[in-house]
């Protein structure tokens, strides 16, 4: 049988139901904050759609990685330097385009 409040002490604010129900609505938003912030870890994003095909980076990407490629078959240029133009295209796509997967920025 649980014992009976002390007569001669009042009970303290943090004692109370309403105290104890704020404190589980605070961890409640917390968890939920938590969750929000870590969504990408918890439910990762679908990678194998890859970019829109009117993505006007990948547009102004595609003929400028075959032309690497290219030369890259025939020996002109190394792996090292092809790595080199590779992100060296990107950048210059990027610049023109923005990030991709959508349409250029106003300018």
């Amino acid at each position: 049988m649980p014992a009976a409040p002390n007569p001669e002490r009042p009970r303290s604010t943090l004692d109370r139901p309403l105290a104890r129900v704020l404190a589980f609505a605070v961890f409640l938003l917390m968890a939920a904050l938590l969750a929000w912030i870590s969504r990408d870890l918890l439910f990762p994003p679908d990678q194998a759609a890859g970019p829109a095909p009117d993505d006007p980076v990948a547009l102004c990407l595609a003929p400028r990685l075959a032309d690497i490629a290219e030369m890259r078959e025939t020996g002109t240029i190394d792996a090292n330097r092809a790595s080199l133009f590779k992100s060296r295209a990107e950048a210059f796509c990027e610049d023109q385009f923005g990030k991709g997967s959508g349409p250029p920025p106003p300018r």
